[in-house]
């Protein structure tokens, strides 16, 4: 079984899973589809890589950092590739739909489904922003990682229209 490495984060643990000196994965703890991993608190022990990608998810949620600089390999079908390829291109603090991500693909709005379900599968949550993906009439749908997190990533990039709703970022344990 893949080792695990838990990190503390205000939403909830994170657990980063790290294979070949890349980033794999990136979970929150109980979303939908956490793989199987055996898991450790990071610390002594855990690859470099671990510990580095653990430093940039700290700053990225003390808002020291809108950018990560992380060797990721994203494993998954050529489509959910090219999904999760074009969710890196949305910025820091924006917000697009899924009917947009499918238009970006040269796909027709129709597809948005198929893109919402790439977007859900993707393996490296925050990294690649799928939090920055929305519903056409601008509802929180699709995050594996639940609404409540999605709401609470797109407040802290200070995107305007979330910003009153009620979901705290509690201090990292």
């Amino acid at each position: 079984m893949t080792p695990g490495y838990l990190i503390p984060s205000p939403l909830g643990d994170i657990a980063l899973r790290v294979e070949d000196d890349f980033l794999t994965g990136l979970f929150f703890m109980g979303q939908k589809y956490f793989p199987q991993m055996l898991l450790t608190r990071i610390g002594t022990g855990a690859p470099p890589l671990a510990l580095y990608a653990q430093r940039q998810i700290t700053q990225f949620f003390s808002g020291d950092r809108r950018d990560f600089e992380l060797p990721i390999a994203l494993r998954g079908t050529p489509f959910q590739r090219r999904v999760w390829k074009a969710l890196e291109a949305i910025p820091y603090g924006s917000v697009t739909t899924y009917a947009e991500v499918a238009r970006r693909l040269h796909l027709d709005s129709g597809h948005a489904r198929a893109v919402g379900s790439a977007v859900g599968r993707n393996p490296v949550s925050v990294i690649v922003p799928c939090h920055r993906v929305v519903g056409t009439n601008g509802a929180l749908t699709g995050y594996a990682g639940g609404v409540d997190r999605k709401s609470a990533l797109l407040r802290l990039e200070q995107v305007d229209r979330f910003a009153a709703l009620d979901f705290p970022l509690a201090a990292p344990v």
